[in-house]
């Protein structure tokens, strides 16, 4: 019987972890799978060793304050997994706990799929010597990485298809959203998305709450609506219910954010976005001393991930920090809700997005990867 291990530390890495305990389960149906696991991964069957909220922290300040907890997870696991010894450790995402991780678990001669590479591609390159000790596979989700990490010593690294492309094929038409929303189909349907995170939700509701009042303004019969995770606090997000908009919950069956238009903090959201074909703006806070380390750290022009793909270049418009404002937000978000001209630029060139990536299943090449080391 085999025995796995997997871990994720955030809610995006949660809802891809969860994907791979059932394709797991599917090909290894008396395995054991025990993990850091959220909401999704254990609804899927794995059983927590602890729970990946206990990993949820951003920026500077929230990581140093919670020093002392993530170490003791880490602690717990690398535990566990020496007395209990998995055939085989996914890591999914969450790149700085895991590489530290990963060495910890290959020195116990536990062999490592590492899935969801980090995107040292645009920063911090000069950990791709850590990432090579850390992992035994590393299963990309963005199609020009391979050749990337190969070209500095990675030796097993694929391209197994984006979770995105694939999650994001089907689903609920606008129509079909608008109506379980009780919009009418003639009606602008606005979605907007803060984030995941405390931190990102802190940072990026009470701005969007404001945007929502004054683009009433000019728009009084605009429905908004809200998807929340698994995982989210629903009363950080009040003072978007005080503003009228309507939430949806994001593990819905069908789910699929097909609006009008969006506005939505940068990260996966803004990826499932552009291949659901929704015009959207690229909105972005941190606490300052991050925004001033990207600025010296990122090599690349975008920060969202449909425009790096599509060649670095802003096909939906980036409002980063100080750009970040309500003023801003409605110059660029009026044009795609009352000109179809300005949303059908964007959604030609999520078209060329979706062909890029191509459909292929991610979890079963993660699977299949796994496979190759019992």
């Amino acid at each position: 019987m085999s025995r796995f291990f997997i871990s994720a530390g955030e809610t995006s890495g949660d809802l891809h972890a969860a994907t791979v305990v059932k394709a797991l389960k599917s090909r290894f149906p008396d395995a054991t799978i025990h993990g850091i696991a959220g909401t999704q991964m254990v609804a899927r069957g794995c059983a927590p060793i602890r729970h990946m909220s206990e990993l949820n922290v951003m920026g500077i300040g929230d990581v140093l304050r919670s020093l002392s907890r993530i170490k003791d997870v880490e602690t717990s696991v690398v535990d566990w997994c020496g007395a209990q010894k998995p055939d085989v450790a996914i890591l999914v995402d969450f790149s700085s706990f895991h590489m530290r991780l990963g060495c910890k678990l290959r020195a116990l001669g536990i062999p490592v799929v590492h899935f969801i590479a980090p995107k040292l591609w645009a920063w911090g390159s000069w950990r791709v010597r850590r990432l090579r000790k850390s992992q035994d596979k590393l299963a990309c989700i963005l199609p020009f990485e391979p050749k990337w990490f190969a070209m500095r010593g990675i030796q097993d690294v694929r391209y197994v298809g984006n979770p995105s492309a694939v999650g994001c094929a089907g689903g609920w038409t606008m129509a079909e959203l608008k109506a379980k929303l009780e919009v009418g189909d003639g009606d602008k349907l606005l979605a907007l998305l803060p984030g995941s995170r405390p931190q990102e939700l802190r940072m990026h509701v009470p701005i969007l709450a404001e945007l929502l009042q004054r683009i009433r303004l000019e728009l009084p019969d605009l429905s908004c609506v809200v998807p929340v995770a698994p995982g989210v606090d629903r009363e950080a997000l009040a003072p978007l219910w005080q503003q009228g908009a309507k939430q949806i919950d994001r593990t819905a069956e069908g789910y699929a954010m097909r609006a009008d238009a969006a506005v939505a903090v940068s990260g996966t959201a803004t990826l499932e976005l552009a291949l659901w074909n929704t015009p959207t703006v690229l909105v972005y806070r941190a606490s300052p001393v991050m925004v001033f380390l990207a600025r010296r750290l990122v090599s690349l022009n975008c920060a969202g991930l449909a425009n790096i793909i599509l060649g670095d270049r802003p096909v939906m418009p980036e409002l980063i920090q100080e750009q970040c404002t309500v003023d801003n937000m409605m110059a660029e978000l009026m044009p795609l809700l009352r000109n179809e001209a300005a949303a059908q630029k964007q959604r030609e060139a999520f078209s060329e997005l979706r062909r890029v990536l191509g459909d292929q299943h991610a979890a079963t090449g993660v699977v299949d990867m796994v496979e190759e080391l019992l």
